[in-house]
């Protein structure tokens, strides 16, 4: 009978711990983050992955070689469908990235493999909620080596320099009395075209379902065929893909290409969807000129947080040239340039504003790039969505902009950046 009773005891006790047991094995699992969203955005630049969650996600990285590889463990996650549903979304023609693997490492963490096609310096950064985004952790791939695509195609489009002459038993030349102003070659203008958006930072959405980054891409090729068809112009893309670039990045990769006007192709919105018409914005150093601009430029200003920067990375570069303060003049030409373009507009679409407004635009804070913000139309507004995504509409948005563009160098006419630079090197004292 006590023999009875002490086994019956030992066995009440084993079960306890084994439930016990098992109940600790299983809070992890009940605790489990919730994957909710996962999105590759393949570019030139870079190529991001993004994975949007119920709750922040702890992680670490690190790197492998031979061959290259990057492991990101990600902690208290739930491997659920949408999780490994981010092996198939990855690009085969991915400049970075060869394949991705998810998996169960241990318990508690889930990992993820990234096999390279090179060496890449990545950047892994967290993003609180904002908009229709939860928690998103935002990794980066970028080449060891950055390149620029935009800045290589420019450079097919610029003719060669001269050979320097090699020394010989050449006579000296007499000094002349004053020195002459050298007769400057023919030059390409520049114009740089921003499609507003893009990948993570969708922009505006109209009722039929129209993405603004899709809109604004579209026009913008179209921009940039046109201009590289009129004599002496060349157009370079800002954004050309689904990607995000960070706005004063925008006006970096301009400054870069030495572009002599910066415009930026967008499509309005509003709440009330009879809103319409076309729009031409500069840069305002003294307040916005209208309680509709500063809105405008809230919003536009805020696709940062949308597309997600990492606020670790301190560029001073990119720093000196938003703070740059010295853009009286620049504004100036980008009024005149903005005037012509809304002229242009008015003669196939109804204006929102009969004149120029101006704010705080973020992506117009070039010191000395002439730079202008274009609202194509109300992608808000049913009638104008539709134009918006009809291609000979898009064409004629794009031929109107261009035709700003002339009138403002006819009436205006400047030597390139590039030549301003030699003509001040050849002519100082």
């Amino acid at each position: 009978m006590f023999k009875a009773v002490i086994n019956s005891r030992l066995q009440y006790y084993v079960q306890g711990l084994l439930t016990a047991a098992f109940l600790l094995w299983q809070i992890p699992a009940l605790a489990a983050i919730d994957i909710t969203a996962t999105r590759v955005w393949p570019a030139q630049d870079y190529t991001r992955l993004t994975i949007e969650s119920k709750q922040a996600i702890r992680h670490t990285i690190f790197s492998v070689e031979n061959p290259d590889r990057l492991v990101v463990d990600l902690e208290d996650v739930e491997l659920g469908d949408t999780l490994k549903q981010l092996t198939g979304k990855l690009s085969r023609d991915d400049p970075y990235i060869k394949s991705v693997r998810v998996a169960r490492f241990k318990p508690g963490i889930v990992r993820l493999v990234l096999d390279l096609k090179g060496q890449v310096k990545p950047q892994l950064f967290d993003l609180n909620p904002v908009g229709e985004y939860g928690y998103r952790l935002v990794l980066d791939v970028y080449p060891a080596v950055a390149t620029d695509p935009m800045m290589a195609l420019l450079d097919q489009a610029q003719p060669a320099s001269p050979a320097a002459k090699t020394p010989g038993n050449v006579e000296p030349e007499a000094a002349p009395l004053a020195k002459p102003v050298p007769e400057l070659r023919a030059r390409t203008l520049i114009i740089a075209i921003d499609a507003g958006h893009g990948g993570e930072d969708p922009g505006a959405r109209g009722a039929r379902g129209s993405h603004e980054k899709d809109v604004t891409l579209a026009i913008a090729r179209r921009l940039c065929a046109l201009v590289n068809e009129t004599p002496n112009m060349r157009g370079i893309l800002i954004r050309d893909g689904d990607y995000f670039i960070p706005l004063g990045v925008r006006v970096v990769k301009a400054r870069k290409a030495r572009a002599d006007l910066f415009v930026s192709i967008h499509a309005d919105a509003f709440i009330k969807p009879d809103a319409h018409g076309s729009s031409v914005f500069a840069l305002s150093e003294h307040g916005a000129t209208s309680t509709a601009a500063r809105w405008l430029a809230k919003k536009e200003n805020e696709a940062d947080l949308i597309g997600g920067i990492n606020i670790a990375v301190k560029d001073p570069y990119l720093a000196r040239t938003l703070l740059d303060l010295s853009q009286t003049a620049t504004i100036s030409d980008s009024l005149r340039l903005a005037k012509h373009v809304l002229g242009e507009l008015n003669d196939i679409n109804d204006l929102h504003s009969g004149h120029v407004e101006q704010a705080g635009f973020a992506v117009l804070k070039s010191p000395d790039i002439p730079s202008i913000l274009v609202e194509t139309a109300f992608i808000s507004n049913p009638g104008e969505e539709a134009k918006l995504n009809d291609e000979n509409y898009q064409t004629k948005l794009a031929n109107a902009v261009l035709g700003g563009i002339k009138r403002y160098f006819a009436q205006n006419p400047a030597l390139s950046r590039h030549n301003i630079a030699q003509l001040t090197r050849m002519t100082a004292p």
